[in-house]
């Protein structure tokens, strides 16, 4: 699961309740994981966040934060 991947624009990442922004792939065994889409998923986990520290703050609405 990543927790802003509902962002990552990747057909293959199912997004979940949209509250959180997540996304989730699941894989039967580990041959059906490949690893150029694996980093991929991680580049963009780093680049792409949301401020869920000030959620509240926000009174639910999600921000998203620049690129790092």
């Amino acid at each position: 699961m990543f927790w802003s991947g509902a962002d990552f624009e990747e057909p293959s990442l199912m997004s979940g309740t949209g509250k959180f922004r997540d996304a989730s792939v699941f894989f039967n065994s580990a041959d059906e994981i490949k690893k150029e889409t694996l980093v991929r998923y991680l580049e963009k986990s780093r680049k792409i966040q949301w401020d869920y520290k000030n959620i509240v703050k926000r009174k639910g609405q999600l921000v998203r934060l620049t690129d790092f």
